[in-house]
C-alpha cells in the first residue's frame, strides 16, 4: 500500500513544506547538528522544529525504501526483511500481553505501520500519536486502504505534552522513536501519566553501547552522523535510558539489547558489502540508484531542489548507522518492559 514509484518519491519529497521552502528547511536542518558545528543544546530547545523539518524532508525517502514500517529489526538466518519487521512488532505486542479490545498508544508512530501491523496481530484498538503533519496525512490514508480506519486513529501531538486524561491507556509502547525527546525522563513520565495503574510500556530505544568511547573521534564522528541523518537531540547511553524510565517512575520487568544475539545483524540491510533483490533499494546498487533518480527528478524540477542533499545526509546516516553496528557502539533496539505500580 505504501508509494513505491520515483513519481511518489518525488511528490512526498518535502512533506508540508512547500517546495520552493524545501532548500532553506534543508539549511535549517543541517545547521542543528554537530556535523556542521551545531550544538547539542539548540537541538534540545529546537527539537520540535527540527524534528519535523527531518520527517518533512525524509518520509518519503523512508517509505520509499522500508515500507510502512520505519524501523530495524531482530532477524533470523533465512528470514527476509519484511518478515523480520512483522515478527518484531509481533513479539513487543506479546511483551505487552495485548488482548482484544485493550486501547494502545503508539509514541511516535510514523505513518503507522506498526500500529496498523500490532492492532490485526492483538485485536486492539491503538491510536498513533504523532507530531508532524504530513505523517498523519499518510497514515490516516493507508489506515483507510486497509480497512482499520474503525480501530486505528491518529492525534497530532508533542509527546512531551500529551493531550489524554490521566490513567487513558491499558497499554503503551514506542518504537525507535522517544529517541527524538530532548528530555527522556519528561518523556517517560508522560507516558507514565497516561497510562492505567499496573499496566506496562515496551519500548525499542536508539542508544549508545557500553562500547563506545566519548573521546574516541572516530566514534564521535559516527555518533554525529547518526544524528543528523536521523533527527536526534542526543543518542542516550542504555543506562541512561533504564535510568530516566526508573526516575519517571516505572518498575523495570526486564531489558535487554536484542541486537546482541541477532543471528543476522541489524545493520544488514543497509551494509554495502551486502546484496538483497527482496530489500533491493536498500543496497548500495539501490542506494545509487535512488541517488541518480533524486538527482534527476531535481534537475528537472519534478523533486525540489535541496532534495538531493535529503539523499546525502540520509545516506551519510546509512554509513554511520552499519559502522556503528559493526564497532558496537551502536543499537537501535535496546528493549525493555516496564510496568506503572498499581498504587503510588
Amino acid at each position: 500500500m505504501s508509494k513505491t514509484g520515483a513519481l511518489d518519491l518525488a511528490s512526498g519529497l518535502g512533506g508540508k513544506i512547500d517546495k520552493e521552502g524545501v532548500k532553506s528547511a534543508v539549511d535549517e536542518y543541517e545547521k542543528y547538528h554537530g556535523y556542521y558545528g551545531g550544538k547539542e543544546e539548540a537541538r534540545k530547545f529546537n527539537y520540535t522544529d527540527m524534528v519535523n523539518k527531518y520527517y518533512d524532508l525524509s518520509t518519503s525517502f523512508y517509505e520509499y525504501g522500508w515500507g510502512e514500517s520505519f524501523h530495524f529489526a531482530h532477524r533470523w538466518n533465512g528470514e527476509s526483511l519484511r518478515e523480520s519487521i512483522k515478527r518484531h512488532e509481533h513479539f513487543l505486542a506479546l511483551q505487552l500481553e495485548l488482548k482484544p479490545g485493550m486501547k494502545v498508544l503508539d509514541v511516535g508512530c510514523g505513518i503507522g505501520g506498526p500500529l496498523r501491523e500490532i492492532a490485526r496481530f492483538s485485536s486492539t484498538s491503538v491510536t498513533g500519536l504523532n507530531n508532524n503533519d504530513y505523517q498523519i496525512t499518510r497514515g490516516k490514508e493507508l489506515n483507510r486502504l486497509a480497512g482499520l480506519s474503525g480501530t486505528c486513529d491518529f492525534v497530532k501531538a508533542d509527546f512531551m505534552n500529551m493531550p489524554f486524561s490521566d490513567n487513558t491507556f491499558d497499554a503503551v509502547y514506542a518504537i525507535e522513536a522517544t529517541c527524538h525527546a530532548p528530555d527522556p525522563v519528561g518523556c517517560y513520565k508522560e507516558i507514565y501519566r497516561v497510562l492505567k495503574p499496573g499496566q506496562c510500556f515496551a519500548v525499542y530505544e536508539w542508544c549508545i553501547t557500553d562500547h563506545y568511547d566519548p573521546s574516541n573521534a572516530t566514534h564521535k564522528r559516527i555518533k554525529d552522523e547518526i544524528e543528523l541523518g536521523n533527527g536526534l537531540p542526543d543518542i542516550r547511553s542504555t543506562q541512561q535510558c533504564l535510568q530516566a524510565v526508573k526516575d519517571a517512575g516505572f518498575e523495570v520487568i526486564w531489558d535487554k539489547d536484542l541486537a546482541v544475539d541477532s543471528p543476522l545483524p541489524w545493520y544488514l540491510p543497509l551494509d554495502p558489502s551486502r546484496f538483497s533483490l527482496s530489500s533491493f533499494r536498500l543496497t548500495t546498487v539501490g542506494r545509487l540508484v535512488t541517488r541518480n533518480m533524486v538527482k534527476a527528478l531535481e534537475y528537472i524540477g519534478l523533486a525540489p531542489e535541496g532534495s538531493q542533499r535529503v539523499s546525502n545526509f540520509l545516506e551519510k546516516a546509512a554509513d554511520g548507522l552499519v559502522e556503528g553496528g559493526k564497532k558496537e557502539i551502536f543499537t537501535p533496539m535496546y528493549f525493555f518492559v516496564v510496568r506503572k505500580p498499581l498504587s503510588e
